[in-house]
């Protein structure tokens, strides 16, 4: 494998592009290794952090110049979001670009918070109950792409950038708009979670241990056509069990670690 590493300057992709070179060095499989930045020209971005960085690293890296900051600019009014217009062409870039470097994989540095927002997004603002895979391909089926750190707490890339002290590139263009439903959704998890230590991960557990009977997609589960067989089904009915008083209840975040009951959910 040829891993293409898309490197923005944040923690995420730091902390991504390190942890698949130290990977590299332990794996029991041969894989080399490119980081890639896509220069957007937002107006005062450090060009030459990068690559200096990578340079001094010894990873091989390539610079992608494409202007999609005035595209993004004169298309989405002043105070609108950007973030998907901005998001649709740099995806367009970095497939083309894994092309011509001849990449196999595509690695992105979201990690286990990301995925949990998006899911509640898609949720809040979608209607779908749709997330982000740790593995895809692409839609023209040419390109793989991977979230290593799809398990990763953020709280732990954030430690880990602190303690290798990586040259932080802060997100000017959109990392700046308090308003964006990512960062409205981002704050009420991590809220969540000072209240209810563990919530974040429960929520992303979740993510993978899915019970399609118990919900309401007709393609999935066709449950306007089920009918009674006459044959017992080992596990019961689940639709009717009383909630697990253990599995259902949170501890607060005083009584984490204390002793204390947790709460407990009842049904009414």
């Amino acid at each position: 494998d040829k891993v293409m590493v898309c490197l923005a300057g944040g923690k995420d992709s730091y902390g991504l592009l390190d942890v698949l070179r130290n990977l590299q060095q332990r794996a029991p499989i041969n894989f080399s290794i490119v980081a890639v930045n896509l220069d957007q020209k937002q107006p005062g971005f450090p060009a030459d952090v990068l690559p200096r960085y990578l340079t001094e690293q010894g990873v091989d890296f390539h610079i992608e110049n494409q202007d999609t900051y005035s595209i993004v600019t004169q298309l989405i009014p002043a105070g609108k979001t950007m973030c998907s217009l901005c998001s649709r062409l740099r995806r367009g870039i970095l497939y083309r670009v894994a092309g011509e470097l001849g990449a196999t994989k595509i690695a992105l540095g979201h990690h286990r918070d990301d995925m949990v927002v998006t899911l509640l997004m898609n949720m809040f603002f979608g209607s779908r109950l749709k997330g982000m895979p740790p593995k895809l391909v692409s839609d023209d089926g040419k390109h793989t792409v991977i979230r290593p750190l799809a398990y990763v707490a953020e709280s732990d890339l954030e430690r880990w950038a602190a303690h290798r002290q990586f040259p932080i590139i802060p997100c000017t263009l959109c990392g700046s708009q308090d308003n964006l439903q990512r960062v409205q959704v981002k704050k009420m998890i991590h809220a969540w979670e000072k209240q209810y230590p563990g919530r974040i991960d429960n929520m992303a557990t979740a993510m993978g241990n899915i019970t399609l009977s118990h919900l309401m997609d007709r393609n999935l589960f066709p449950f306007t056509t089920i009918k009674p067989t006459g044959v017992a089904n080992p596990a019961g009915d689940k639709a009717f069990d009383e909630d697990d008083a253990e599995a259902c209840a949170t501890p607060t975040a005083d009584a984490a670690g204390s002793g204390a009951q947790p709460i407990q959910f009842h049904r009414d």
